[in-house]
């Protein structure tokens, strides 16, 4: 078999043996199959990207930057344009509300299962969050003109946003009762397992600091959390450097927000 490529498929040309016959000399003839592969999937970290179909998976992406995002690193303040939207591929992005122009609260959540940038999507181009990278890694960026252009015109995007921004809602509604009512050990515990699902690796860097302005709690009582979460071994933490060492336990520590904030992303 002789085999020809053309394009992003290939020509297979198979010539069967010629049979001499008298009587049937004129019915031999040339077989010609083409076959062509299928278009390869492009990959997509990212779930959300991941989701949509193969063609406008393959437009969106053409129109977006492979970009480095690290550790401390604002992409916008309240109030701010939103010029790009980010969808995380290894990173994570903490999405804060800032009260008196210093103090600041978690209130959302946003890896691999979804987007920063959110209001671009329901055409509101000011953010009403601080957006502020909590884990360093990589994130698929596109401007917001092409987005909202792309956006308009794709009723598989809208669909995944409109699913993801509903998830999104109940994850800061949840995340605002917690703050509320349950305690500093249990909070921390499911904000771990949430970084833990979104980051994927073990173990990752956070600092006291950081910890209590996403818990909203001073740090001693951050300290006192993860030291009482390390007495019963379920991670190890010093100098910054987190290790979940018993996921299962972890999970039985937190409080039952994680479950819900959990189904409500994996169901949308």
């Amino acid at each position: 078999m002789t085999t020809y490529d053309i394009g992003s498929g290939s020509l297979h040309l198979r010539v069967p043996p010629v049979a001499h016959s008298n009587t049937d000399a004129g019915c031999n003839a040339t077989i010609l199959e083409a076959a062509v592969s299928e278009p390869k999937p492009i990959p997509a970290a990212n779930r959300l990207l991941a989701a949509l179909p193969h063609k406008e998976r393959r437009n969106f992406i053409d129109q977006m930057q492979r970009v480095q995002v690290s550790y401390g690193e604002i992409l916008y303040e309240p109030g701010e344009r939103i010029d790009y939207v980010y969808f995380p591929n290894d990173s994570i992005v903490s999405l804060l509300t800032v009260v008196d122009q210093h103090h600041a609260l978690e209130v959302g959540l946003v890896g691999r299962e979804g987007m920063v940038g959110v209001p671009l999507a329901l055409e509101f181009t000011c953010s009403p969050v601080r957006a502020l990278v909590q884990g360093t890694g990589t994130a698929m960026r596109m401007k917001a003109a092409p987005f909202l252009r792309a956006f308009r015109q794709s009723h598989a995007l809208q669909r995944e946003l409109h699913h993801y921004t509903y998830a999104l809602m109940a994850q800061i509604t949840q995340t605002a009762a917690c703050n509320r009512f349950h305690v500093v050990e249990a909070r921390l515990a499911r904000w771990l397992l949430m970084t833990h699902d979104r980051m994927q690796t073990n173990p990752f860097q956070l600092t006291q600091e950081f910890l209590s302005q996403m818990l909203g709690v001073r740090r001693v009582g951050v300290t006192k959390a993860a030291r009482t979460l390390q007495k019963k071994g379920l991670i190890s933490y010093s100098r910054g450097n987190i290790t979940i060492l018993e996921r299962a336990g972890l999970e039985s520590a937190s409080c039952s927000c994680y479950d819900i904030v959990k189904d409500m992303h994996e169901s949308a």
